[in-house]
């Protein structure tokens, strides 16, 4: 469904050294798949994203959908089966648009009909109703936010989510809802996920298999069972391994 071949990510700027995200990095994604994006901070697995969506720029490799190769910038066409859902549902909403407008953007662009009865459907399959479509971000939790970003994604009818850390702004009680809400979404429609995160315990629970960052490279590749039975074969994953369990006695000073 999605493949990644030698990925380059260098961002420039005038009078600064150029700074190169990604390096090299390939995967592939197959239909109906879950597939995650692990690492620390600045590991570079949200420029992946980013640049799949043609948000960061390419400067090597090539990104292919179903073997086809994706243009820059990326096409209409291409938003039809690819959307993101992104990190901070604090700031990813417009604040003076209603969830209304929110909503009738991508299909008034992409020339949908019958968009009312879309809205009020892609508002219930999310699990909040038409009553919510008259509110403002203000007016919803951190939850209900996400729920409306994840609506502004599936109301295209896409065939591939990309989900950078779709559930980390929140508690972690909403967390699981909207996770659920995902793996749902997911089985019903037949969807392909990419999920970028920093828990270990999320990737585990949503994705098949999974590829380890570290400084814009590619580390390792795991499947799900892999990852439970911390079967890691380098020594990064096996300290992100280790330190996913988080503090225990035995590590406190003597």
């Amino acid at each position: 469904m999605l493949k990644i071949d030698g990925l380059e990510v260098t961002f420039s700027r005038a009078g600064a050294d150029p700074v190169r995200a990604v390096r090299g990095v390939s995967f592939e994604v197959a239909q109906g798949e879950s597939y995650g994006i692990v690492g620390e901070s600045g590991s570079g697995k949200s420029t992946v994203l980013r640049a799949i969506c043609g948000l960061a720029p390419t400067t090597g490799g090539q990104i292919t959908l179903e073997g086809t190769p994706l243009p820059a910038p990326r096409s209409p066409a291409f938003y039809r089966r690819v959307q993101m859902v992104f990190q901070d549902p604090y700031a990813s909403l417009h604040p003076r648009h209603t969830v209304d407008t929110v909503l009738s953007e991508p299909l008034a662009i992409q020339g949908f009909e019958r968009r009312e009865a879309r809205i009020e459907a892609a508002l219930t399959d999310v699990g909040l109703g038409p009553d919510f479509r008259f509110r403002y971000p203000h007016q919803l939790s951190g939850g209900q936010r996400q729920r409306v970003a994840v609506a502004r994604a599936l109301i295209l009818e896409p065939q591939i989510l990309l989900l950078d850390e779709p559930t980390s702004a929140l508690d972690a009680s909403i967390q699981a809802e909207v996770l659920n809400l995902l793996d749902r979404l997911r089985a019903e429609r037949g969807l392909t996920y990419v999920m970028v995160s920093h828990d270990l315990a999320v990737i585990s629970h949503m994705c098949e298999r999974l590829l380890v960052m570290q400084h814009g490279q590619a580390v390792e590749e795991l499947s799900r069972e892999a990852l439970r039975a911390r079967a890691a074969s380098t020594d990064y994953t096996r300290r992100l391994l280790k330190a996913s369990v988080g503090y225990t006695r035995e590590d406190a000073p003597a």
